[in-house]
């Protein structure tokens, strides 16, 4: 570790009072070395690994970590703070704070030696010597592995930790071919456990995790054989030592791989700062389990090749609540239909532009379409876009079931989604045909199958009985009330006028501009498109589409005028982020402005809700509609009262701006920004944003 770490790169007198303020001192120390190129695209790094999950430590420990392209080699920086600084640690501020950068390819080997660190810092009297050293130089030593072990210190197990199970693989091994909880013919061996750690960076937390569980095992008399699924890739565990063990702990914040390899076993299923924290009371659960008999389902009886887990499952955090899955589950349906509103109502926008709005009277293109009239091209693109349109409920439907119950859900929720239309339920229809489709799958894979019989579950019996019971349901128990009460929320739309529209208007607006491109913001889009998903959709339903895509548009517009305006606000990587928002926020990316709201969340996304409320209302005041789901400035032409549109955009996006400009005018300067160089003098018209809890992209 001696090119990772040197007396340079040690501050043992930290005084910043904010994590974000620690990162920034400690990563200039790495730029002056030339081990980072950027400053600010670094700790936007930092901070997005931050948003996914605290990084601080029971013991008073802070490892805020990422990979990135603006490192240059692996590196690591130390600081000591006197105060301490709040990392989320459930015991307080970390006054040992270790900045950890990785090179976004970083190597298997650097990543190993990474690792090695973090399994120190689970070592008290290592933590112990980090407190008392006397200068940089020599807290540099002792992080190098320079300085003399502490007694009992588990460095000298830290060289295996790309794999810590390999190191006891082979002696369980021995005892594994059908072991249970004894030995036959032996004296009683210990509880068996195996184990397994990952983090969504892969580089701190998954080796720590591995190496609390293994110190808490021997104090228990429990042997603990952990596969450490970290940035370095990971060594599967000997199958017969998993066969060996008597329950399974699985610490993690991303999906484990290969899940289904522990099926059939008494498992803890929990996060990866549970394992840090309190390991032997995991151990105490999975033993206490054990001893129920209390185990996981047999792989085989999960969709084929996913281990049991949902897509859902497989992309999610450990220990999610229902309403946390269920919004994931509608988020999945809403994502696969996006592209289909985008697709179909462009083209449906284009023939309206070409043939005008009685273009949705023409003929088929089959029986009549003459090459050189623009009429047949404007409705040659109407009925593609048309068409287009009508997957929207099905898919809907479809890929809310495949969230929650996989491949299996697709076809009774494209069934359900399908009926949802026959019946004009609408997009309430397909919500519910996506939720029952998927509920229906799982109940069915809950019911013991002969072997004899799996075979044909996934081709025959699955869809046929989850199609059958879908369609019975939609049809004849739920399908009227829904297709009454989608009904009456289209009249209710259809009524609403004056100040009603008003307020309509800027509460999705502040829903637009509350996430930038998040679930809220996927919520008011859809209920938008959902308006305008029909043959012929209502005037209000395109007045409430036109201010969704208005309001959108102004959090990204609004950051590239304030870029441009009061540049020497924003540092170099912001202001050069402002030319691209120009483009993103004219095209309705709200995105574009996501770097903004990550740097300074508390002053950009205020100030982008309250703009974005302005131009929502103002839109549906001046009676602006809108029938293309997408496009920005690009739909213009399409777009009722074009130029009180615009001005409701622009009204939008100056009150945004003013206000961001405002508020960070307001704040007290911070030493420390893009303009400063390695000698370490910082350029007083180019002001760090405050410490800020950053927003995940």
């Amino acid at each position: 570790m001696s090119d990772m770490i040197t007396a340079d790169l040690v501050d043992l007198d930290l005084s910043a009072d904010t994590k974000e303020a620690a990162a920034r001192a400690l990563a200039e120390r790495m730029v002056a070395l030339g081990r980072v190129t950027d400053l600010e695209g670094f700790l936007a790094d930092v901070a997005a690994r931050e948003a996914q999950m605290p990084t601080g430590l029971d013991g008073g420990i802070g490892i805020p970590h990422c990979r990135s392209e603006h490192v240059t080699e692996p590196t690591l920086a130390f600081g000591r703070s006197a105060a301490g600084v709040d990392f989320g640690a459930a015991d307080g501020p970390a006054d040992l704070i270790f900045l950890i950068a990785a090179p976004a390819g970083a190597d298997d080997a650097h990543l190993t030696i990474l690792s090695s660190l973090a399994r120190q810092l689970m070592n008290a009297e290592f933590t112990a010597a980090l407190r008392s050293a006397g200068d940089a130089a020599a807290a540099a030593a002792l992080i190098r592995g320079e300085e003399p072990a502490p007694a009992g210190d588990a460095a000298e197990e830290t060289g295996d930790t790309a794999d810590t199970g390999a190191v006891s693989a082979a002696a369980s091994a021995e005892t594994a071919p059908g072991s249970t909880g004894q030995d036959s013919g032996g004296p009683a061996r210990p509880f068996r456990i195996v184990a397994v750690t990952s983090c969504p960076t892969g580089i701190a937390h998954t080796y720590m995790a591995a190496e609390s569980l293994e110190n808490a095992g021997r104090e228990e008399g429990v042997e603990v054989v952990v596969e450490t699924q970290g940035s370095a890739g990971f060594t599967r565990l000997d199958p017969a030592v998993i066969a060996a063990a008597d329950g399974v702990i699985l610490a993690h914040d991303v999906a484990v791989r290969e899940k289904d390899r522990f099926a059939g076993k008494p498992t803890v299923d929990t996060g990866v700062k549970a394992a840090i924290n309190r390991p032997g009371e995991l151990i105490g659960e999975v033993r206490d389990k054990a001893a129920r008999g209390e185990v996981t389902a047999a792989a085989a009886d999960g969709p084929a090749g996913s281990g049991g887990a949902t897509p859902v499952e497989r992309g999610g955090e450990s220990g999610e609540g229902y309403g946390a899955k269920l919004r994931k589950w509608l988020m999945s349906g809403v994502s696969y239909m996006v592209p289909f509103v985008a697709a179909g109502g462009l083209l449906i926008a284009l023939g309206f532009a070409i043939g005008g709005y009685e273009i949705n009277k023409a003929p088929s293109v089959m029986d009549h379409f003459v090459w050189t009239q623009a009429d047949s091209w404007a409705a040659l693109l109407f009925q593609i876009g048309g068409v287009a349109f009508a997957f929207l409920v099905p898919v809907l439907a479809g890929y809310i079931a495949y969230g929650m119950a996989d491949r299996p859900g697709l076809v009774p929720g494209f069934v359900g989604g399908s009926i949802a239309l026959t019946i004009n339920a609408g997009f309430l229809g397909g919500l519910a045909a996506g939720l029952i489709s998927g509920a229906v799958v799982l109940a069915i894979q809950r019911v013991p199958i002969p072997k004899a019989l799996r075979g044909i579950m996934p081709v025959v019996v699955i869809p046929l009985v989850s199609a059958a019971v879908v369609g019975f349901l939609m049809f004849v128990v739920i399908g009227k009330p829904i297709a009454s009460a989608q009904e009456g929320m289209t009249d209710w739309l259809n009524g609403l006028s004056g100040a009603n529209a008003v307020l309509l208007g800027a509460l999705l607006g502040l829903m637009m501009c509350f996430d930038l491109g998040g679930p809220v913001n996927k919520v008011a889009y859809t209920f938008a498109t959902a308006g305008i998903a029909v043959a012929s959709p209502s005037d209000s339903a395109m007045k409430i589409m036109a201010a969704v895509m208005a309001a959108g548009m102004v959090p990204p517009l609004a950051m590239a005028l304030a870029t441009t305006v009061r540049g020497r606000l924003f540092n170099a990587a912001e202001r050069e982020n402002g030319k691209a928002a120009w483009v993103l926020g004219a095209s309705f990316i709200s995105e574009g402005a996501i770097p903004f709201a990550a740097a300074d969340p508390l002053r950009v996304i205020p100030s982008s809700m309250v703009g974005g409320a302005v131009t929502g209302a103002l839109s549906m005041a001046f009676g602006a509609t809108l029938r293309a789901p997408h496009g920005g400035i690009f739909v213009v032409p399409l777009i009722g009262n074009p130029l009180l549109y615009l001005v409701a955009i622009a009204a939008g996006v100056c009150v945004t701006m003013a206000l961001v400009i405002v508020l960070k005018g307001l704040r007290k300067p911070v030493t420390g920004t893009s303009a400063q160089g390695p000698g370490g003098g910082t350029d007083p018209s180019a002001p760090t944003p405050g410490a800020k809890q950053p927003v995940a992209a």
